[in-house]
This record gives C-alpha cells, sequence and structure tokens, in this order.
C-alpha cells in the first residue's frame, strides 16, 4: 500500500465534500499559520482578550440581526464557542472515525476565519506535526506518527488530543459564558458527539457513528460529561426515533423560547417527539 502524503487530509477532504461550507487546509510544519483579516488563532481566543472580544462580535452581530434584539453577553458567548467548537471537534473525530488516526492539534496550531467568503462555516488552517495510529496503518512510516497498541488506546488518545485544545478554548470563554468545570465540559462534550453524529449521516454511516460514540464517552471520562447518551423514543403511531440527551444548554430558548432543540435538557419527553416527528417527515 502506498504511503500517504498526510494522515488527515483524505479525512478532511471527506468532510469538506459533506460540509461544502467548511473550508480546510493544512499546512506544512515550517509554515506559520495566517494571521491579520479575519483570522482568530485558538491561542488568542484562549487568552479571553481582544481576539476574544472580536470573534463574539460577529456572534453580537448575527443575534441582533436575526431577532432585533441583543443576546446577553453569556448567552454570545456560549454561542461563540459552539460556533467554534463544533468545526473544531470534527478536526480530530473525522480522521478517527474514517481512518483511525488522531492528529494532536494544541491551540498554536489551529486558526479559523469565519468571515471566508463563500464559506457558511469559514475556513480552518491547521498544522499537523503529531499524530496517533494503530499498528498496520501505513501512515506510520510517516514523520510524527505514534503507533498506540490497540482501539481503546485509540480511543483514549481521541479524548486527550481534544481535551488538550479544548482546555485552554474553555477557560478563555467560561468567565464570558458565566459557566465553570463541569458545566463547560459539558458543552465540549456535546460538541464532540453531536458532531459526528451529524456528520456521520452525511457519510451514510451514523449507525456506526452511534457504536462508535458509544465506545469513545461510556460515562466516567473525565474531564467530559456524562455518556454520549443515544436512545431511543417511540411516537404516537410506534415510530422509532433516534435521540440522544444533551449534557449542556445552548441558551437559544434566551432569544425563542418556542424553538428549542430537540436534544435540549430543557424540552420535555412529549416535545421531543413532536420536533424529532417534524424533522423526519421534512
Amino acid at each position: 500500500m502506498p504511503l500517504p502524503s498526510s494522515a488527515v487530509a483524505d479525512a478532511y477532504a471527506r468532510l469538506t465534500e459533506v460540509v461544502p461550507g467548511l473550508a480546510i487546509t493544512e499546512l506544512p510544519p515550517e509554515q506559520p499559520l495566517p494571521t491579520g483579516g479575519g483570522w482568530a488563532s485558538a491561542a488568542a481566543l484562549a487568552e479571553g482578550g481582544a481576539g476574544l472580544e472580536a470573534f463574539l462580535a460577529r456572534d453580537d452581530a448575527q443575534v441582533l440581526r436575526d431577532h432585533g434584539r441583543p443576546g446577553r453577553p453569556d448567552v454570545i458567548a456560549t454561542f461563540g464557542l459552539h460556533r467554534y467548537a463544533w468545526p473544531v471537534c470534527l478536526l480530530f473525530t473525522v480522521p478517527w472515525f474514517l481512518h483511525r488516526r488522531v492528529p494532536r492539534l494544541p491551540v498554536t496550531h489551529v486558526t479559523y476565519d469565519r468571515t471566508a467568503e463563500g464559506l457558511d462555516m469559514g475556513h480552518l488552517v491547521v498544522r499537523t506535526d503529531s499524530f496517533a495510529c494503530l499498528p498496520g496503518d501505513p501512515a506510520a512510516a510517516l514523520p510524527g506518527a505514534r503507533v498506540v497498541a490497540d482501539e481503546e488506546a485509540l480511543r483514549a488518545e481521541v479524548r486527550a488530543a481534544v481535551a488538550e485544545h479544548m482546555e485552554p478554548l474553555l477557560a478563555g470563554f467560561g468567565p464570558r459564558m458565566r459557566r465553570r468545570g463541569r458545566a463547560l465540559w459539558g458543552m465540549a462534550t456535546d460538541e464532540v458527539v453531536e458532531g459526528i453524529w451529524y456528520v456521520a449521516d452525511l457519510f451514510g454511516e451514523q449507525p456506526r457513528a452511534v457504536r462508535e460514540l458509544e465506545r469513545l464517552l461510556p460515562g466516567a471520562t473525565k474531564p467530559y460529561v456524562g455518556s454520549a447518551a443515544f436512545r431511543e423514543v417511540t411516537g404516537p403511531n410506534g415510530e422509532v426515533l433516534p435521540t440522544r440527551d444533551r449534557a449542556s444548554c445552548c441558551m437559544y430558548y434566551t432569544l425563542d423560547a418556542l424553538d428549542a432543540c430537540p436534544t435540549c435538557p430543557r424540552t420535555c419527553e412529549a416535545e421531543r417527539v413532536t420536533k424529532l416527528l417534524a424533522a423526519a417527515a421534512s
């Protein structure tokens, strides 16, 4: 089997095929990340200062435009973290899900431009210096490869790599969100699960994603909160509706109380069934 040129390029290409509003560029180790313009480095966001303020200004303006009134500062910060973490967590989970490779991407190795023209979700640029893989993977011959023993060891690498990246981000966003500790990690847990759950459906592999995520987050995997929390509910005519119980609330209800997510912890079971049936019929 030929040696791949990158451990993650094929996975990122597949991701951007099914999510065309997102672009991902992988830089060689010696090339610096882009700066200026709309670029927001993960390191600057983690500092919680002017870089984070500028990043959140976009969410502030969007809420005002869409709802005709400003959002609370903690709500704006929560939206901003979600819009950062959802695509960034896919940088780790998609290579793992597709090719059993887990990159290490500390905050110094990622930058994000949400203003990129023609891209609804923006443009991520990453520098991948190291990654974990399984024995027998041709990518094990690449620079920076670390071969781990088995699938469980690789799952531990996913959890560790995401935590390494997200911990400083949560510290930067947390004070503005008025959340700490478990509440912040509950949100990070939801971003890990719901991102790949959604994307795997676009890949045509959602049932496998559910199984994989239940193994990745079985519970008691700190700092993550709870498990992947998938379950099924039954509709009025016996419909079996897959769902999950989120560990956190995205705070959208503060802007539109009638349009809560079907997986929101604030949504009662009857309302959840109604929303899931409507989504299935659309």
